[in-house]
């Protein structure tokens, strides 16, 4: 394919899936399996665009988003982490470098970590019992969009 205008397309379209994740996130504490699958079948489209090589390449890809399962499978079990969030999570790292995976982690990690604070402080404000939820497709959302960004923003990179 190699169109740089189609890839751009592609991105936007990622954007606003990552917008709507975060939305019901925050409405209903879940991610879909049809919008994760939606962030994965977009995948392999996005690699045709940029044009990249099946070997290494793909495999580094998938490499790469099954490593950030099974990292992010230990938060779900230790209760940490919802299952569609690792799937997201998992699927946004086929869309990134090995280098920007990192760096979405990073940032999903901090964002996260405000998150969590955040929702924390406001529900003992409130006086209120038991363990608050966390949609943590915000901060997921947050640190892809932020790599994402880079791509328009940054134009040494």
């Amino acid at each position: 394919m190699f169109n740089g205008g189609f890839t751009d397309l592609l991105l936007l379209a990622l954007a606003a899936t990552l917008v709507v994740a975060a939305v019901i996130d925050m409405r209903t504490f879940t991610i879909s399996n049809r919008l994760n699958a939606t962030v994965v079948a977009g995948a392999p489209l996005y690699w045709l665009s940029i044009a990249l090589t099946p070997w290494p390449g793909m495999a580094i890809q998938l490499a790469a988003g099954g490593i950030v399962f099974a990292l992010l499978a230990g938060a779900f079990y230790a209760g940490m982490m919802g299952g569609g969030d690792v799937k997201l999570a998992s699927a946004l790292a086929l869309w990134f470098s090995p280098a920007g995976t990192v760096k979405f982690l990073v940032l999903m990690s901090i964002a996260g970590g405000v998150l969590t604070v955040g929702i924390l402080a406001w529900h003992r404000a409130q006086l209120r019992e038991g363990r608050p939820e966390i949609p943590y497709g915000v901060a997921i959302a947050f640190g892809a969009l932020a790599i994402l960004a880079q791509r328009f923003l940054n134009h040494f990179a």
